[in-house]
């Protein structure tokens, strides 16, 4: 059997990483390697990776452990926040609690206040991060922070990271993020390879793979393979091409994904978390190491951030690499960030790039399915008068 028949059965066992992880970091306990939870992509891992530590994704994309979270947090909460904290109240998460420190990040008032009561049951470590990222006071506190995560990550593993690990641990971050950003490039061919769903089954899935190498040499052959492939004609219908930008998409929030994809459209590019925010820029393997890892994560366009420049200058650049037809502006229930900035986005879409825009907001649950989809075909239709 060819690897282009292997496709479809390879994007499957991606989506079941999750799963498929647990198992994979029970071993890495028993084996008695550290393990650093993470919820955001303004997380260095490459700090705790200089230490020897395995940076592990943490459950927070279901709906599964709400109700339990809003036992303690308010229920006009963000559910990404509710559904974090959930899984690790409960236990249900077994990257939360095989554990050893999390590393949260102030990226929002509702994240940093959860990680509070989060720290009653679990060793978290909190950074800080600027409201700004373009001033000297700004850098300086995040440098100043990523300082403090390493002595954290060093303090609490007994560990030493000295520059030559932290150099490595960089240029190996920088082959994953690559590979990922090589492979979800795909979207930019036209008509396209392969569908949203598939693109994010693999990014999103790829956060559970805890051997970066394998994981690497898997997404160089998928890329390859795929790109073959539609050199020589196998290539999906045309339909209009969405882009999705705002909050992070992955888990429940899938439901998104298809309400396009079963209506008529197809899903080409994620600039948020899951995508293009996490992986699009490296770190500079060349100068001060600290000024690399500030200049790359500081280049993270979060709606945290104002002014957020630079999520206008990727979200451009993206509309014309993918040729974009539409966007769709996914915000998750109460995220006011992303809500407020909801308004700057539509202006910038219609206004530099001359094409459809729509803000769906949502939660983890199934009872929008039904209106979603009628929105959302209604949005497709436009490109079909």
């Amino acid at each position: 059997m060819s690897l282009i028949t292997e496709l479809p059965s390879l994007f499957s066992q991606f989506s079941e990483a999750r799963q498929k992880g647990f198992l994979t970091v029970m071993e890495l306990k028993e084996r008695g390697v550290p393990l650093v939870g993470t919820y955001c992509t303004f997380m260095p891992q490459e700090i705790p990776m200089a230490a020897g530590a395995v940076v592990i994704s943490l459950c927070s994309t279901s709906d599964e452990t709400i109700e339990e979270a809003e036992k303690d947090l308010p229920r006009n909460l963000c559910p990404l926040i509710k559904s974090s904290y959930g899984f690790g109240k409960t236990d249900k998460c077994p990257y939360f609690y095989f554990s050893d420190l999390v590393v949260g990040e102030t990226t929002c008032d509702g994240k940093k206040k959860m990680y509070e009561y989060m720290a009653e049951f679990k060793p978290v470590h909190v950074m800080q991060l600027p409201n700004s990222t373009t001033d000297d006071a700004s850098r300086a506190l995040w440098k100043a922070e990523m300082q403090r995560l390493k002595e954290a990550v060093e303090a609490r593993f007994g560990a030493t990271i000295d520059e030559t690990a932290l150099r490595e641990a960089i240029a190996l971050r920088n082959r994953e993020r690559k590979a990922l950003a090589d492979f979800y490039h795909l979207g930019q061919l036209n008509p396209p390879a392969l569908s949203g769903t598939d693109l994010l089954k693999v990014v999103y899935g790829a956060t559970f793979r805890f051997d970066k190498e394998a994981l690497i040499a898997e997404l160089e052959a998928m890329t390859a393979t795929v790109k073959a492939g539609w050199l020589t004609g196998q290539r999906l219908d045309p339909r209009p091409r969405i882009l999705i930008t705002g909050c992070p998409i992955g888990g429940a929030a899938e439901k998104v994904v298809r309400a396009i994809e079963e209506n008529g459209g197809w899903v080409v590019g994620y600039e948020n978390c899951t995508g293009a925010k996490a992986t699009e820029h490296n770190v500079a393997e060349t100068g001060d190491v600290w000024e690399a890892l500030a200049d790359k994560y500081l280049a993270i366009g979060c709606s945290c951030v104002s002014p957020n420049t630079q999520r206008l200058k990727l979200l451009s650049e993206m509309v014309e690499e993918y040729q974009a037809d539409g966007v769709i502006d996914v915000i998750l229930q109460a995220c006011h960030t992303y809500a407020v900035e909801s308004l700057a986005i539509k202006r910038h879409v219609r206004q530099q790039h001359d094409i459809p825009y729509m803000a769906i907001e949502t939660d983890y649950s199934t009872s929008d399915i039904g209106q979603l989809s009628t929105r959302v075909a209604a949005f497709i239709e436009m490109f079909q008068e």
